[in-house]
């Protein structure tokens, strides 16, 4: 049997050169090779292509390597979690590259299994599409992403045995899977390296062939951000979006297989009980998400997307962001509930990109608002500066094209029949007046118009 050499972070370090595409994995700080990165970051290793989900945090994880100066290129999902990710990408300090989430995961599969890349549905009619190829197949535009590999993969797995098997814990699977197979160096750091023979071979989920070398550390609540602890992911509730909340959650029905997103749709997953039915899916790699501990944090407990600390149901299940990604895009999630920031007559979606700031946070929106069979919006009327957010044609860069089912503001409901924008409903005492006044968009009226207060 294979026998992996064990060795410091420190020594780990040594083994990255300049200018080396290096890839990371973790999901915010849950299952982040936080200790390689800090020991690389005592080196004077240059010129770094970073390629992960995010940039770590604020001077944690990947942040501290871009604090030094030592990220040339980063290409990820989602770098607004950390201003100062964004504030070098404004500057010119970094270029960057923005790959939507489930693009990113399939890219590593396809890199580690010798595919040169994939047609996706993913971002089609998107500025992320620009410069693509496009095809279409079967009637269905698709876009074509190239497979990701790198000279080193940094990842964090919960056990090693001395083969180099792998086995990873809750929510920490996320990227280190992919990338494992996908880079010609791969360094895992492990909270416990055991015997060979220790781990069940049913229970193994990277195999030793992949793994160059292992570093046991331990990881403490420090090294886990906001992630920390479940106080540090409060959500912003007031009664209208609760309102928006309830109303949702009246759209879901027995068995259906539902991703919440961030903002107001967090706030149905407080309001599902086990008479529901539900079951709840979050693209970082879990079914079955159950509600947030009263206490606790990634230590103890899987993360959301969101990155908050939640509970796990009977039955309840963990994998890779690759295969999350795969359940969206092939059909298998039966809801989103998303937010936005403008919908159309067309039933066009545009959420990611908020107006003044930088193009630096795609994350799952585009595969979940493409993917799902039926997608529901919960916005606030109009922006807070009083402009509609149901328009003619959006005006800000589109997250998908004519996917949206059902809009649900702080003031109605309207629902695309027959292709046609039609109001169904007034919410929260709202007078029709008031709800035509907060929409630029041409729409039809429903008879009866039900009204909810």
């Amino acid at each position: 049997m294979k026998q992996v050499e064990i060795i410091s972070a420190e020594k780990a370090a040594t083994l990255v050169k300049n200018s080396d595409t290096l890839l990371v994995g973790g999901f915010g700080m849950t299952g982040n090779p936080v200790h390689l990165l800090h020991a690389l970051a005592e080196t004077d290793v240059r010129d770094l292509t970073y390629i992960a989900n995010n940039v770590g945090e604020v001077g944690l994880g990947g942040g501290r390597l871009l604090r030094n100066g030592q990220i040339k290129k980063a290409i990820g999902s989602f770098f607004t979690s950390n201003p100062e990710a964004v504030a070098a990408a404004q500057s010119g300090e970094i270029d960057f590259e923005l790959i939507p989430q489930g693009s990113l995961a399939e890219a590593f599969r396809a890199g580690g299994a010798g595919i040169g890349g994939f047609y996706t549905p993913t971002a089609y009619g998107t500025v992320i599409a620009a410069g693509k190829e496009t095809k279409e197949i079967d009637g269905k535009p698709y876009v074509f992403q190239k497979a990701i590999r790198g000279n080193v993969a940094l990842i964090r797995a919960w056990k090693g045995d001395t083969a180099g098997n792998l086995q990873y814990r809750m929510t920490e699977q996320n990227f280190n899977k992919g990338m494992a197979t996908a880079a010609d160096l791969v360094i895992a750091e492990v909270e416990q390296i055991v015997p060979v023979g220790e781990l069940d071979p049913n229970e193994i989920h990277t195999q030793g062939n992949y793994v160059d070398y292992l570093v046991e550390v331990h990881t403490t609540l420090e090294e886990l951000g906001s992630s920390a602890s479940i106080k540090g992911g409060a959500k912003k509730v007031s009664e209208s979006r609760m309102n928006m909340a309830k109303r949702a959650l009246q759209e879901l029905k027995r068995g259906d297989l539902v991703n919440l997103g961030v903002g107001i749709p967090t706030l149905v997953a407080d309001l599902i009980t086990p008479e529901h039915g539900i079951i709840l899916h979050t693209e970082n790699g879990m079914l079955g998400v159950g509600p947030a501990p009263k206490e606790g944090g990634a230590l103890d407990y899987p993360v959301n997307a969101g990155k908050i600390p939640v509970t796990a149901l009977p039955g309840s299940s963990y994998f890779d962001s690759a295969d999350s990604f795969a359940m969206i895009r092939g059909g298998h999630i039966d809801v989103a509930i998303m937010g936005g920031l403008q919908v159309d007559e067309a039933g066009n979606l545009a959420n990611w990109a908020v107006p003044g700031k930088p193009l630096l946070g795609v994350g799952g929106a585009m595969d979940l608002a493409s993917g799902a069979k039926r997608l529901i919006i919960t916005m606030t009327h109009t922006s807070r500066n009083g402009a509609p957010k149901i328009v003619p044609a959006c005006t800000l860069p589109l997250t998908a094209i004519g996917a949206v089912d059902i809009v649900i503001t702080d003031k109605a409901v309207f629902e695309f029949i027959d292709g046609q924008l039609t109001l169904t409903e007034l919410l929260g005492g709202a007078t029709l007046e008031e709800v035509e006044m907060g929409v630029s968009a041409e729409f039809v009226k429903a008879f009866p118009l039900t009204m909810i207060i």
